[in-house]
């Protein structure tokens, strides 16, 4: 455990893991200060309440602040290469993700979930397998509360689950969960990073430090992709998969089949759970081996991870108006989670498209065409919106029609004019939410007010469909 009694700390971005850092140095006697690059009205209050506590705050920070510090922690809003960051390497300063700084003060084993998609629901379907069991655990990490929030008082917990995303990763030094899950590498934060293959490099930081009597957790088609780039994994490995019948968990016909030794045999019947499609059998299956390595009993597991529905902007059905199903999955932010999403939707009748999709945001660097075919067999048209819709309209355009919309309040209502019974209108943006909301839950939010508005409208289910 690092000891930080009086050591002069620098803290990188004040999003809401940023603050959770800082408020973890001071109870932990360390003296923080904080700089972050943007200045704005939220960021001010922030700032006063760190200044209120003795933090010193600089806002709208080309570079470090020129006092001694001791290392400086960096929040995943930052990126490694922005000037702020370089300022501090090019000083020879250590500097650690709040992942690391967390996982160093924290009392009891941690669980840490990793992936392009699927983290939160599979940490979910965890914390709920743990908690029937009786186990005494705490979800936190990328987009749930910051692991420096609670990493201080976690010596009465059995587990800290962890979700971690690749950002954090990135800067971790002893990082070392017990039982680490890689759920899948799809093309994600191009933005951010050069290639995939750094994207991959990042993620598969994951397991770097963990010893042979640790567990990894691994998505068959991700481990090929470390193992390509010569990424160990020393731990004992489970590989699990929906598609791949060699992995050692994996789904036949609907089925979660095990295949390891003293646990061999059918785990859970997707058609008993209701989540839905092979993604989220992927999630289950995750779960299911954690339990296991942990000592959770299979019929102690069984009950919490078939009741257990994703939490909003997921896959979340908001209604059903005439037939016409809205689906809110605002948290799908690549094209992978896009792809997903549509595989997961009721069919049309006959097998015909009967989507109206709703994408756009802001552009992560992605590449939009290989989603092209699925488009053309599932979707009428597409309604896009943000900063990225002209790329993806350019990528899109060949396989469906596109039209271009100014908010996403306008493409529910083109939606909802045109949608027939049996229709689904899909918010899958494929994008952040950056350039027209303040994350994905307010983009979510505001397509479920726009939904709402057009429930106690008259809609003529007789139309034929288009």
């Amino acid at each position: 455990m690092l000891g930080l009694e009086n050591k002069r700390v620098l803290v990188l971005g004040l999003g809401g893991r940023g603050r959770a850092a800082c408020e973890l140095l001071v109870r932990l006697g360390a003296k923080p200060t904080a700089a972050d690059s943007a200045d704005n009205p939220e960021l001010r209050r922030t700032a006063d309440g760190l200044r209120s506590a003795g933090i010193e705050v600089t806002l709208g920070a080309s570079e470090a602040p020129s006092s001694d510090f001791d290392f400086a922690v960096i929040s995943p809003a930052v990126a490694s290469n922005s000037h702020l960051a370089q300022s501090v390497l090019d000083r020879g300063l250590s500097l650690i993700s709040e992942l690391e700084l967390a996982f160093q003060q924290a009392k009891c084993l941690s669980i840490a979930i990793a992936g392009t998609n699927g983290k939160g629901t599979t940490a979910e379907l965890l914390g709920s397998a743990f908690t029937a069991s009786g186990r005494k655990t705490v979800i936190c990490g990328h987009r749930a509360r910051p692991a420096c929030s609670v990493a201080d008082q976690t010596k009465d917990l059995d587990f800290l689950i962890l979700q971690v995303n690749a950002f954090q990763l990135e800067r971790t030094q002893f990082f070392r969960p017990a039982v680490g899950v890689l759920l899948n590498l799809a093309p994600d934060h191009l933005d951010r990073y050069t290639t995939a293959n750094d994207y991959t490099r990042a993620n598969g930081r994951l397991f770097q430090n963990q010893q042979t009597f640790d567990w990894a957790i691994v998505q068959s088609q991700a481990l090929e992709r470390l193992r390509e780039l010569s990424l160990p994994v020393p731990a004992r490995t489970i590989t699990i998969s929906a598609t791949d019948n060699a992995a050692d968990l994996h789904m036949d016909r609907g089925l979660l089949l095990s295949r390891l030794p003293n646990w061999e045999g059918p785990l859970l019947d997707m058609d008993h759970c209701r989540l839905r499609g092979p993604h989220n059998a992927e999630n289950l299956l995750a779960a299911l081996a954690v339990g296991h390595v942990s000592r959770l009993p299979l019929e102690a597991m069984v009950e919490p991870l078939k009741a257990y529905s994703a939490g909003p902007h997921r896959f979340e059905r908001v209604a059903e108006i005439s037939g016409v199903e809205y689906i809110n999955d605002s948290k799908a932010t690549n094209v992978d989670a896009l792809q997903k999403a549509l595989s997961a939707a009721r069919s049309g009748e006959g097998g015909q498209p009967n989507v109206w999709l709703i994408a756009g945001g802001r552009d992560k660097g992605l590449e939009f065409h290989d989603v092209g075919p699925l488009l053309a067999k599932r979707v009428k048209r597409v309604f896009l919106i943000g900063e990225a819709k002209e790329k993806i309209r350019s990528a899109w355009s060949l396989f469906v029609q596109c039209d271009l919309c100014e908010s996403l309040t306008e493409a529910v209502d083109e939606a909802a004019k045109q949608a027939v019974s049996g229709d689904v209108v899909l918010l899958s943006p494929a994008c952040s939410s950056f350039d027209q909301f303040r994350d994905y839950r307010e983009r979510g939010e505001t397509f479920c007010r726009a939904v709402n508005k057009h429930i106690n409208q008259p809609n003529d289910s007789t139309r034929p469909s288009q």
